[in-house]
C-alpha cells in the first residue's frame, strides 16, 4: 500500500540519544533526543528534537525550517544576528548559515530538513 499520509507522532519511533559533534561544544554538557519521523531518499527528515542546556557551534550545509514547541534556545549568526526562541516561534536556517544554538531551558523543536 502506497500510504500518502503519516501521522507526526513521536511515540511511534524510539529517539536516539545525541550531542554536539566533536570540537563544537561551547559550554555546558548538551544532550540530544531525536525523533526521526520521516525520511525521503537520505535527502529529507522530518521529526522531532529536544535538547538539555549548553551551547555549541552550528554549521549548516542543509536547510532546515523548525517551530520550536518547549523550551527556551538563543540562535547568535557569527554576523551577530540574534534569534531567541521560545514556543510558537518559526526559523528557517539556510545552508552556509554559522553561529551557536544555546539551549537556556530544555528545548524542543519539530523541524523538516532537506540537504
Amino acid at each position: 500500500m502506497d500510504i500518502k499520509a503519516l501521522r507526526f507522532d513521536p511515540v511511534t519511533v524510539e529517539p536516539e540519544p545525541g550531542e554536539p559533534a566533536a570540537g563544537r561544544l561551547v559550554d555546558g554538557d548538551p544532550r540530544f533526543r531525536t525523533w526521526n519521523l520521516e525520511e525521503v531518499d537520505g535527502s529529507l527528515y522530518a521529526g522531532i528534537w529536544e535538547s538539555t542546556p549548553g551551547t555549541w557551534r552550528i554549521e549548516y550545509d542543509e536547510w532546515e525550517y523548525f517551530h520550536i514547541l518547549e523550551g527556551h534556545s538563543i540562535v547568535t549568526s557569527d554576523d551577530g544576528a540574534v534569534y531567541d526562541l521560545r514556543p510558537g516561534d518559526r526559523l528557517i536556517l539556510r545552508p552556509g548559515f554559522k553561529g551557536t544554538w544555546q539551549v537556556i531551558e530544555t528545548t524542543r523543536k519539530d523541524y523538516v530538513i532537506r540537504l
